[in-house]
């Protein structure tokens, strides 16, 4: 069988690697809490599925979509910036419709850089980030994010080599994996310093829907000239547990909205319209779904939180995101302590050093299982004895 270098040469999945060692684990027989997956484990709003089946049994919705997809769909997604964050977006030339926000970040080096071309990314930051680096076959940067800089990338410690050669800099807030928040004040200083240096910006917003404490994450476009050099992406996964419906959208630069279009209309044309009128319905209906679904994750952050600090884990608790980036205790790397914790507690976690070099000496924890089984989850883990009230 023949496979290009270009596949050959793809980095490791770091999540098909830790899918492997949990499918491993529940063949012998344990009993696996899994909080180390990225999956909503709540099914998708009603209303959202009524307007699937109603679209689809249109005959007019069978057919191809519009390349650009449907002008309902791209003026909702300019109804809901202009809702959410009181940004005006053009449903004509400043949306895309994305398969995913995963396709979109790994389209983006492939429709705007060339080879060898420089990418600045996150690190800790999302691994498919590396796929778009791998495929278009250029060079990239990361930007430390660290606990005393509030896991914020600092711009003044990129040397004057790295800012000049720089094409295109990935940011995400609320952070996966840190959960880390950010303001309109950091984004107008990443503007600011992008303007600087001729460096467009992609915010990567996937958990945009998921504020904790009444705080609502905000949006880059929100900073003044955001527009002049940036998008951002936004996915329907996680506000309205949509993850299997792969769909997403791209909004901001018209530049950059053009090059990821124009992209699209030669690997994809568009989305089943049916799917399209359903996330009509999830952005211009009612929003209690996603007001509850916080809730819910709210509830389970507080459990995991009060648990972990009352056998002596001193963690911090998440402002936004499902995830909780929590530390690993002394005399172990993050892949060993995760490793224990699957082996001897049956608890899944992601070992930090996954998300990137600054990843090591954290796990990442989903608030994907029910109170129930994380409140178990931690007395699994006590039972261990690594922890003490003395803490990590």
């Amino acid at each position: 069988m023949l496979i290009s270098n270009r596949v050959q040469n793809m980095p490791p999945h770091f999540f098909s690697s830790l899918v492997k060692k949990v499918e491993a684990a529940k063949a012998a027989g344990l009993d696996i809490i899994n909080l180390g997956r990225g999956n909503p484990d709540q099914p998708t709003p009603d209303h959202i599925i009524k307007a699937l089946q109603q679209a689809a049994e249109r005959p007019e919705t069978h057919g191809y979509s519009p390349f650009n997809g449907i002008p309902e769909f791209r003026k909702a997604i300019s109804r809901f910036y202009k809702r959410e964050y009181g940004v005006d977006v053009d449903p004509e030339t400043e949306v895309a419709i994305l398969g995913g926000s995963k396709i979109g970040l790994v389209e983006v080096p492939l429709a705007m850089m060339d080879e060898g071309d420089l990418l600045l990314l996150p690190d800790p930051g999302y691994p498919d980030y590396l796929s778009g680096v791998s495929l278009a076959n250029i060079a990239y940067e990361t930007m430390p994010l660290l606990k005393e800089n509030d896991f914020m990338p600092d711009f003044d410690a990129l040397s004057e080599d790295v800012k000049q050669r720089a094409k295109i800099m990935y940011l995400n807030y609320p952070n996966n994996p840190t959960s880390a928040v950010a303001t309109v004040p950091f984004f107008e200083k990443a503007v600011s310093f992008a303007k600087e240096n001729n460096i467009f910006i992609l915010h990567d917003m996937a958990y945009g829907g998921i504020g904790f404490d009444g705080e609502k994450p905000v949006s880059f476009l929100q900073a003044d000239g955001a527009k002049e050099l940036g998008i951002e992406m936004y996915t329907l996964s996680k506000t309205y547990n949509m993850a299997g419906w792969r769909v997403a959208f791209a909004v901001g630069n018209r530049q950059m909205i053009e090059a990821i279009n124009e992209l699209q209309h030669h690997l994809f044309i568009s989305l089943f319209p049916a799917v399209q009128h359903a996330a009509i319905a999830a952005l211009t209906e009612n929003q209690d779904c996603v007001r509850d679904l916080t809730a819910l994750y709210e509830g389970r952050r507080n459990v995991l939180i009060a648990e972990c600090k009352r056998i002596g884990w001193d963690v911090e608790a998440p402002k936004a995101s499902f995830f909780a980036w929590l530390p690993v205790p002394q005399g172990y790397t993050s892949e060993s302590f995760a490793d224990i914790l699957l082996h001897q507690a049956g608890v899944v976690v992601a070992p930090g050093h996954g998300f990137g070099t600054h990843g090591e000496g954290y796990v990442r924890v989903g608030l994907l299982a029910s109170e129930e089984r994380i409140a178990e989850a931690v007395r699994r883990i006590e039972k261990l004895g690594i922890f003490s009230s003395s803490g990590v």
